[in-house]
């Protein structure tokens, strides 16, 4: 059951327009930015349900003189099919009632494993990323990548803005499995390959995570692989590593020491302001009795390209038998159903709360 709270929905709207009529509003440039791309989303929606409700009354005002009238019989029919459409449409956004679904997001990808087929896989998955992101209007850049040897990448995080881009892609966290008639094998062998995608909410105002510069250690080096030659004659790429914790971060992108300082700050951030959200759930796990750790083989999702085809996804057991056309970014059937069964375990959660 989706459920889309109009009245919370106001509200908070009302609450955005109030903070943006304060005189200090763009003295945070970041912040403001943030809350003007809320108060649009919040207002779109309101315009989607307005439309629709103003839709809906004009066929059934159609529908009561179309008695006799064969020709506006057949005009409400298509008008109904297509609204229908709409309505599916709008419900499929209602899903997205997560926290953080409405954040630009951070994804990794590191090969397992496996060698060369392994870093295949992983820059195969980049790929699918990138034109996925591609399909929706997002912007999307790559801001760390570690080449493999002969082929592939062994790692690569990429910087994805757009609408609801944490909200679609927090789906594809977890371990990716890929079965094929290896490329890199003399006997064309069958090889199973694994990749691990990690997606995180881009956090810009991280009042849950205080980092103290002397935790800090920050490494420069020269960036290899794409962005032109600038990139190979200065020291410009950075990596910040969290000494508590171990967590580090890299970027490379940007073409000044500062740009890429500022952007590798803000991915280890996010895996930090991650980390600890994964210890509240653990400890919350813990109290009911129950432990489950995410292992490497424990694969989300199984792309197979022989002996037969098939995508599968193993917690929703969604699947599509044109695995081309996954790879090519045609995700929405996976996201739709991950959010479907997520917001359906959240109803199950909720019922059984009230008794």
């Amino acid at each position: 059951m989706t459920v889309f709270d109009l009245p919370e929905k106001k509200k908070r709207i009302e609450s955005l327009e109030k903070k943006a009529e304060r005189e200090d509003f763009w003295q945070n440039q970041e912040e403001a930015q943030e809350i003007m791309q809320e108060l649009e989303n919040s207002r779109s929606s309101l315009r989607e349900v307005s439309n629709l409700e103003t839709e809906i009354n004009a066929l059934s005002e159609m529908a009561e003189i179309a008695e006799g009238d064969k020709k506006l019989a057949v005009e409400i029919e298509n008008s109904l099919e297509h609204l229908e459409k709409k309505v599916e449409n709008f419900e499929f956004e209602c899903l997205f009632s997560g926290e953080y679904d409405e954040r630009n997001t951070i994804l990794s990808i590191h090969s397992g494993t496996g060698g060369s087929d392994a870093q295949d896989w992983a820059e195969m998955l980049l790929r699918m990323y990138l034109r996925f992101a591609q399909r929706k209007d997002w912007k999307a850049k790559i801001i760390s990548e570690t080449r493999g040897e002969p082929a592939g990448i062994k790692s690569a995080t990429l910087e994805i803005s757009g609408k609801l881009a944490y909200g679609y892609l927090k789906a594809e966290a977890g371990v990716h499995r890929l079965v094929r008639l290896s490329p890199f094998n003399a006997n064309n062998l069958r090889q199973t390959s694994f990749a691990l995608v990690e997606v995180l909410p881009e956090i810009d105002k991280m009042r849950e995570v205080e980092l103290s510069p002397s935790d800090l250690k920050i490494d420069t080096f020269r960036a290899g692989g794409a962005g032109g030659q600038h990139v190979n004659k200065t020291s410009s790429a950075v990596r910040i590593t969290h000494i508590p914790t171990g967590l580090s971060a890299a970027c490379q992108s940007e073409r000044s020491q500062l740009q890429n300082k500022e952007k590798a700050l803000k991915v280890l951030k996010a895996k930090l302001f991650q980390k600890e959200l994964e210890k509240k759930e653990r400890e919350k796990k813990k109290l009911k009795g129950k432990h489950a750790g995410v292992q490497w083989g424990s694969q989300i999702r199984s792309y197979v390209l022989h002996p037969y085809k098939l995508v599968k996804d193993h917690r929703t057991k969604f699947e599509s038998k044109n695995p081309s056309e996954v790879l090519d970014g045609e995700l929405d059937g996976f996201v739709e159903a991950y959010l479907k069964n997520i917001n359906e375990h959240k109803r199950r959660k909720i019922s059984s709360n009230s008794f």
